[in-house]
């Protein structure tokens, strides 16, 4: 007869029902088995090495470090960054088109020369200092443009966000007297979206990940990629000649974030291709999801510096401390796209008084609003309706753009999926009744779902439980964005 050994509390029972021998189910009582000879151990000598208790400040430093090196937090809030500073430059760019040689070309009043020896002050970077041709300029406007639109439909979001900010500051610095207060975010955002993982949902990139993915599980290699490695080799030719002739400005931080970019991309292909599985691999996730947590941190406090220095700089001023200040900007014939709009809103001292006053408290009591979710969220819809109030009443469009686009990195998740999912059910009912199109899009050899009449899937919930289709959320890099490839 067999006895069998107590289970320690680090080996837990097995969940079914364990085998037991027909004979020893009626035997009589067991005795314990006889502890071994030798010193027993006891009190504290006999516990090994506890793990931090939950409510712990080891604890709960372990959990923070895991969750900022194990992925890429706020994935939706990123993808919408980047869509909208894509499209807000894009949009710009596509206004200023018939005037784009007045106002960064050859025919511009801030001549070449001029810019010229701006730049070479302060060592700000342009690749339109390269030469003061006209096919030049034509060629980094329509790559600028080209790039815009790429990044904002995420397709190759690596290549992509680095030419985006190569062609925002080429152009923004052309001509600095150009533009308002949204440039100067553009020009931020630009340059962090190089550090993000912005293209993991509502991508292409993301796509491409995903069936990826499909065709591993089905046992089949992936897709063979012929565009990246001629990106690679193309823009690493133009960054050695930058280089050598002296072309990436004067600063340091440029010419190390482009060759860190263009070095790490290679390690990543190496890697993903000749040892998908390795602990290089798992490094380079760790330190991809760390740039990516970091940079989203800077935004945030990007924002919130905005706000914040944007209302106190109110406070002291008298037309914002009488609550007259909204009435001049209303009467200004370059700031009153709508007339009769602006002079009914003008007329009413309650109502400029208001929202002149609605205005400071909104901008200083924010940052400290993002200890308590209700409150940020009511505050945020405030603001993005200022700004969409100030594109319409003011006639600043892009500004407003930009700004709303900086605000939506606090955007709660679940709107941004339900948001999502709306999205995709619009989309699939519009395509349902386009000519041709009756049968469910979908890959070869995958039969389609049934939709309901109300458009969801009839094969159940979404993934995750948000009541909708949820793009994949792609861990180790498929459909990201990151530092090292």
């Amino acid at each position: 007869m067999t006895i069998p050994s107590p289970q320690s509390p680090q080996d837990p029972a097995p969940q079914g029902p364990a085998p037991q021998d027909p004979v020893s189910q009626d035997a009589a009582p067991r005795k314990p088995a006889p502890l071994p000879a030798g010193p027993r151990l006891t009190g504290p000598q006999f516990a090994g090495p506890r793990a931090p208790r939950p409510g712990s400040p080891g604890g709960g430093l372990a959990r923070g470090l895991q969750r900022v090196t194990a992925s890429a937090l706020g994935p939706y809030q990123s993808a919408v960054v980047r869509i909208g500073f894509a499209a807000t430059y894009l949009f710009f760019l596509l206004r200023e088109l018939p005037h784009r040689h007045e106002l960064y070309g050859p025919d511009s009043p801030w001549h070449w020369d001029l810019a010229r020896q701006l730049t070479e002050g302060n060592r700000a970077f342009s690749v339109l200092m390269w030469t003061d041709s006209t096919v030049w300029f034509e060629a980094v406007y329509v790559l600028t443009l080209l790039s815009a639109a790429a990044l904002m439909l995420g397709w190759r979001t690596r290549t992509m966000s680095v030419l985006f900010m190569v062609g925002v500051l080429s152009v923004q610095n052309r001509s600095i007297f150009m533009g308002d207060g949204g440039d100067n975010v553009v020009h931020l955002m630009a340059i962090y979206l190089v550090l993000t993982r912005c293209a993991q949902v509502w991508s292409l990139d993301a796509r491409r990940a995903a069936r990826n993915a499909r065709r591993a599980a089905e046992g089949l290699p992936p897709l063979r990629d012929i565009v990246g490695p001629v990106l690679w080799v193309v823009l690493g030719h133009v960054l050695v000649t930058a280089t050598v002739m002296g072309g990436l400005g004067g600063t340091w931080w440029l010419p190390t974030l482009l060759w860190i970019l263009w070095l790490s991309a290679a390690a990543w292909w190496v890697v993903n291709r000749y040892a998908p599985q390795s602990e290089p691999r798992t490094l380079l996730d760790v330190l991809a999801n760390l740039t990516h947590n970091a940079t989203l941190a800077v935004i945030m406090a990007e924002v919130c510096l905005i706000y914040a220095t944007a209302g106190w700089y109110k406070i002291q001023g008298s037309r914002w401390q009488d609550g007259t200040a909204l009435y001049y900007p209303l009467n200004l014939d370059y700031f009153t796209p709508w007339p009769a709009l602006s002079d009914i809103l003008g007329a009413s001292g309650l109502m400029v008084m208001v929202l002149t006053y609605g205005t400071v408290i909104v901008q200083v009591a924010f940052p400290f609003t993002l200890f308590n979710r209700r409150v940020k969220n009511v505050l945020l819809i405030v603001m993005i309706g200022e700004h969409a109030g100030i594109a319409l009443l003011l006639g600043l469009p892009f500004f407003s753009m930009a700004m709303i686009a900086a605000d939506a990195v606090f955007l709660p998740t679940a709107f941004l999926v339900w948001l999502g999912t709306r999205a995709t059910i619009g989309r699939r009912r519009l395509l349902s009744r386009l000519p041709g199109r009756s049968r469910t899009q979908g890959n070869t050899g995958t039969p389609a779902r049934a939709d309901g009449t109300d458009g969801r899937p009839a094969d159940g919930p979404a993934r995750g439980g948000h009541g909708g289709t949820e793009e994949p959320r792609l861990q180790g890099g498929g459909g990201g964005h990151t530092l090292v490839g």
